[in-house]
């Protein structure tokens, strides 16, 4: 219980697109909110979108049109679908769930734009 993991990044270029996912082990996965944040150099980590239980979306203005974040409740796993990415999307994505108090992070993936 409890054990998040995240895949899919890597080094892209410039208006690249790339999806980004969660797996997560986690009951009942469908009463979990997810979100994912990202950590640029020297910055603070940041929420760039998110889904609630209810199937409410939340993205950052810096993303809308251009990330779409999505769950699949047969596979317990939550998506970040990127598209037209820019240089300054370079950063190490995280997922994260939480229920109540509880909240469950994965290790990072490493996403780099290049222009």
């Amino acid at each position: 219980q409890g054990q998040v993991v995240e895949s899919g990044g890597r080094l892209v270029q410039a208006g690249d697109s790339l999806k980004l996912s969660c797996a997560a082990s986690l009951h009942p996965f469908s009463d979990y909110a997810a979100a994912w944040h990202r950590q640029a150099p020297g910055k603070e980590r940041v929420q760039v979108a998110s889904i609630t239980s209810g199937d409410t979306f939340y993205y950052v203005d810096s993303v809308k049109g251009r990330f779409t974040i999505s769950r699949d409740y047969v596979n317990n796993t939550v998506y970040l679908e990127m598209n037209n990415l820019k240089p300054e999307d370079t950063a190490v994505y995280y997922c994260n769930f939480r229920i109540f108090s509880a909240n469950y992070w994965g290790q990072g993936t490493q996403v780099t734009v290049s222009s």
